[in-house]
């Protein structure tokens, strides 16, 4: 296991979850009734479907480039560092501001065991915790993905008793009229529902500290939205079928609407149970937002779009810890002195931008046909399923309003401007949007770093180890033929190469090859060629690859050879020989060999496919 990788599948789940049953939950119904009456609960189910493309995109992104950043990251290596560096501090502004009104949320239920409490004495309470967090992240992220899994377990036990207890309380009576308001006001509803399930992507915030990314990020996102969209339809059901008009007080709707709910259910003290469960729910919420906040002004750091103070690492817990104290004092001011309600409704249009985005970003990925760019999952539905995630959510950003969306280009705009200033200078990268354009307009995709980078990212995600067929086709000559040949010029040419590298002659290379062709067809699949021989001397292997465009028609083969493996090597490598014809073996059964091998950008496109290829080390 890579050094600093300590979050498995219960972190992860616990991270997501936590940051979705807060406010969305404890808070959001009372003022989803006041919209649209019972029908409250069937927003939250719409809002559950909506959010479902961004987090499949999302899925597939992470298992692709588990790395710190999530989705300023895919962004930028997608878009550009442009649009990476709006993606990085939209994420790390969204994040903060609500994972602060959450850490306030904590004074607010407060009152309700301590009623005398005044609003700075509730401020006070929140910032406590809010440098508790900080604190406890930076000595150590596995810490605190474990006080992650304790809160929300206690979380969801609590909320597991209410509904259990709550259903046989609710009363038909209170759930008619069902629909209040029109069909455009609960799809607006739904859209400020929607954002309580942004909590559901921040595991890809923290995918470079995740134990096996490739299974345990999609499983854990996958069961995070399963479960908390059950709890929160369940639960706000229960709300609603006990509460029902009292949700509203002299036209002010509840914010305390579970509690109001456990009070009727169980007296003064399920009202307690519940404003702890709040509780809870808030801390964990705020703990999640600091861990997760603080990961993109790292990755940004990293890519030379902010000043390398974000990028120091603690010597002894590994953990961010400029970034993380800078994003707990940047809450800090946010929880004792702003008004939180319109930067709150702010940072979910900004939500709402980078959900569309991401979904912008995999078809991107997908067809620049980046080599590298091979994910563990992949989103169903292709591409109609980030079309549909892009239109929705520009549905939502509509419904978001003027003033939000207004404050949410200024925003975008001193973004753009700290680019200019500042990240331009400093970062040079190619995007997948770049190589998109580049394999529209170009005949050959050019190989850069990009895809250099993406290579060593699924090294590192796999724990890959190489082996001596690895160095064997990082050595390997590659012959590109684009025209038509025949496969005795083919052969000459092949002889040509081995006679620069061993000691055998290009006269008796190509005498040789001829003779095994003609005793026994190398042809071993269709459009698949494995030519080999014997050199002389000791101790010595050579790979050549070799690709034909157009296909090379052998005697023995109605269908043209398109890949040829040519193995050559000293008697004495007889045992590699037959580990090498292995690892060959293992690279070409893979599905689409042929088209995959066909669409790799010249020679160091080629050694790569072969390296990438999945196969068992030895």
């Amino acid at each position: 296991m890579k050094a600093g990788r300590q979050l498995g599948f219960f972190d992860l789940f616990c991270i997501a979850s936590g940051a979705m049953i807060s406010s969305g939950l404890f808070v959001l119904p009372g003022i989803a009734y006041a919209e649209i009456g019972p029908a409250s609960f069937l927003a939250y189910l719409l809002a559950s479907i909506l959010v479902i493309p961004a987090m499949l995109s999302k899925a597939e992104l992470a298992t692709a480039m588990p790395k710190a950043g999530g989705t300023y990251f895919f962004i930028d290596r997608s878009m550009g560092p442009g649009f990476g560096t709006l993606a990085g501090l939209s994420s790390w502004f969204a994040l903060s501001f609500k994972s602060a009104f959450a850490l306030l949320g904590i004074g607010a239920f407060a009152v309700l065991v301590f009623p005398h409490l005044t609003i700075w004495q509730t401020k006070l309470i929140a910032a406590a915790f809010c440098i508790l967090f900080g604190t406890l992240n930076i000595f150590s992220i596995k810490h605190a993905g474990h006080t992650q899994i304790l809160l929300v377990l206690g979380l969801l036990a609590l909320l597991f008793v209410y509904i259990m207890l709550g259903i046989p309380a609710v009363k038909v009576e209170n759930l008619t009229p069902f629909l209040c308001g029109s069909p455009r006001v609960f799809i607006a509803t739904a859209g400020l529902i929607f954002i309580s399930y942004g909590g559901l992507t921040k595991i890809a915030n923290v995918a470079g500290e995740v134990r096996n990314p490739a299974r345990n990020v999609p499983a854990s996102m996958l069961a995070s939205f399963l479960i908390v969209s059950i709890i929160y339809g369940l639960a706000v059901f229960v709300t609603v079928g006990v509460v029902g008009q009292d949700l509203m007080k002299e036209g002010v709707p509840s914010l305390t609407p579970l509690s109001d709910a456990a009070a009727r259910v169980l007296g003064t003290p399920g009202k307690i149970v519940m404003a702890v469960a709040a509780l809870l729910a808030f801390v964990s919420t705020g703990n999640a937002g600091i861990m997760t906040a603080s990961r993109s002004p790292l990755a940004m750091s990293k890519d030379k779009l902010l000043p390398a103070y974000f990028g120091k690492v603690h010597p002894t817990y590994g953990t961010p810890r400029n970034a993380i104290v800078v994003t707990t004092f940047f809450m800090l001011g946010v929880i004792l002195f702003l008004d939180l309600k319109m930067l709150v409704k702010t940072a979910s249009t900004l939500m709402i931008l980078l959900f569309a985005s991401v979904n912008i970003a995999v078809v991107l990925m997908r067809e620049s046909r980046i080599l590298a760019y091979q994910p563990k999952f992949r989103c169903p539905g292709y591409p109609w399923m980030q079309g549909i995630g892009v239109v929705a959510y520009g549905v939502m950003l509509f419904e978001m309003g003027a003033a939000p969306l207004m404050i949410t280009a200024a925003f975008l705009a001193f973004g753009l401007l700290w680019y200019w200033v500042y990240g331009r200078i400093n970062s040079n990268r190619v995007s997948a949007l770049i190589h998109l354009v580049r394999r529209i307009t170009a005949r050959e995709m050019q190989y850069d770093i990009l895809n250099s980078e993406l290579k060593e990212i699924l090294l590192e995600r796999d724990d890959i180890i190489e082996d001596r067929f690895d160095v064997l086709v990082k050595n390997a000559d590659v012959i590109d033929e684009r025209g038509d040949v025949l496969f005795e010029e083919l052969f000459r040419r092949i002889a040509a190469v081995l006679a620069e590298h061993t000691e055998v002659t290009e006269k008796r290379a190509y005498e040789f090859l001829l003779e095994r062709e003609r005793d026994s067809s190398t042809v071993l699949a269709p459009g698949l060629a494995i030519p080999h021989l014997i050199i002389p001397g000791d101790h010595h292997f050579r790979l050549l690859l070799v690709r034909c465009r157009t296909g090379v028609h052998f005697s023995s083969s109605e269908v043209p050879v398109e890949a040829l493996f040519v193995l050559a090597g000293t008697a004495d490598e007889r045992n590699f020989h037959l580990k090498a014809l292995m690892s060959i073996a293992q690279v070409v059964q893979q599905d689409r060999f042929l088209e995959k091998w066909r669409n790799a950008s010249e020679a160091e496109g080629l050694r790569d496919f072969v390296l990438l290829s999945e196969r068992p080390r030895q």
